[in-house]
């Protein structure tokens, strides 16, 4: 079978299930956009997007979909090409949240799609209007999401089936699309991501001071592709100079950037520079922190990310009612012990007391409460810490759950 993958920044979130359709037998053809690393049987095509010439643009509200038809032009170009040169897809899977599969089935009309359902945007029961704090007074913001959902509504008549990482992500896409949309997450290497009582790390923060991690060491873990309101950074942050005041030997480790993944950038500071998410909360908690035991990390190795995990004692995650994070179910692989949001989509894998805690996402008192409740109680963190990695497992691994489950969903599209 001729698969074609399309992903902007592939693999993205299909590093696995790529090659292992290569190694079967299938031809496999990925078009791309950014650099991407060689995936073994993996043909890979990048495309290049040619910015328009013309001297007005559109109208505000079509923004994102102009960015996205573009793509979707430069992407159906190299389509183009590779037709001309012989490869006929019979089944393209593709990420369509950038605009590039929305012109492929007129290249490849018999060609079968299936479509990654990451998140369909509403103006209420998900992030938008979630946190008061960022609420948006936009009277148009209702206008901009419909429209920054007519991507997705154009690629629905189009595909054969959709493939969603959580039962909630699923649930916020329209009622008459959601049967056609298989759930199975990305997949956990539980293998590689597992406990381990010798891991050991030095570490080299973004301030210079150098650490030596070991077993035993009090050690809290907050992890972000980049620190900002979405993922919780604004109530951890919050919560900080209570949870350090109360434990003495606590280290606050903290990993993620300074961009913007989701929602918008801060407004500039009084001086009219343009600050990050992680300096804003350092300026509001600045006087009460104790700066020696927070240590920030910036993005760092897998590997090391890994044996951090491993070494954590209690590990925070916080988010909107949102995309699942990775790093969730990655700590729950590793056997730490959790302190979530108490949100969609959180609770298919955190069940309260038994594979974590929870905790009300902007109740930053009870989130120290339920962290220093973990740090006091060893015997706690080893039962919820055992049962999440249990629950990882058998939910999430991805040998033995999601990568079959997803072959199987890519063997069902293409009948």
């Amino acid at each position: 079978m001729n698969i074609l993958f399309v992903h902007q920044n592939f693999p993205g979130q299909f590093p696995h299930l790529a090659p292992a359709l290569a190694a079967r037998g299938d031809r496999v053809v990925a078009l791309h956009i950014n650099a991407a690393p060689a995936l073994p049987g993996v043909e890979m095509v990048r495309y290049q997007v040619t910015p328009p010439q013309r001297p007005t643009g559109p109208h505000r509200w079509l923004n994102d979909l102009d960015t996205k038809v573009h793509r979707g032009e430069a992407a159906w170009r190299a389509s183009r090409e590779l037709d001309a040169g012989g490869f006929w897809p019979d089944l393209i899977v593709a990420h369509p949240g950038w605009g590039e599969s929305l012109f492929l089935k007129d290249v490849w009309p018999a060609a079968r799609l299936g479509i990654y359902c990451e998140f369909y945007y509403r103006t209420e029961g998900a992030d938008v209007g979630f946190d008061p704090e960022f609420q948006s007074v936009e009277p148009e913001q209702a206008c901009r999401l419909r429209l920054k959902n007519a991507n997705f509504e154009l690629h629905f008549p189009m595909a054969q089936g959709g493939l969603s990482p959580t039962r909630w992500q699923r649930s916020v896409f329209p009622p008459s699309f959601q049967p056609r949309i298989t759930v199975m997450h990305d997949g956990i290497d539980t293998h590689r991501v597992q406990p381990s009582a010798q891991a050991s790390l030095k570490l080299k923060t973004r301030s210079g001071a150098e650490l030596d991690l070991r077993p035993g060491d009090e050690i809290i873990t907050f992890v972000n592709r980049n620190l900002e309101p979405y993922r919780g950074w604004h109530i951890f942050a919050r919560a900080l100079p209570r949870l350090l005041r109360e434990r003495p030997q606590a280290r606050v480790l903290i990993v993620g950037g300074d961009e913007v993944s989701y929602g918008s950038a801060p407004r500039p500071g009084p001086d009219g520079a343009q600050r990050t998410w992680r300096q804003v909360m350092l300026d509001e908690i600045h006087h009460e922190l104790d700066h020696t035991r927070v240590h920030f990390l910036g993005r760092i190795p897998y590997g090391r990310f890994i044996t951090l995990l491993q070494l954590s004692m209690v590990h925070v995650y916080l988010t909107y009612p949102f995309v699942l994070s990775w790093s969730l179910l990655e700590a729950m692989s590793a056997g730490c012990a959790i302190v979530a949001s108490d949100t969609a989509p959180v609770r298919e894998a955190v069940v309260d007391g038994q594979t974590g805690l929870m905790v009300d996402f902007f109740d930053a008192a009870a989130l120290v409460g339920r962290v220093v409740e973990l740090l006091e109680r060893p015997d706690l963190r080893a039962r919820l810490g055992q049962a999440a990695r249990e629950h990882a497992i058998e939910h999430y691994d991805l040998r033995t759950q999601c990568l079959p489950g997803q072959i199987e969903w890519v063997d069902s599209l293409a009948g």
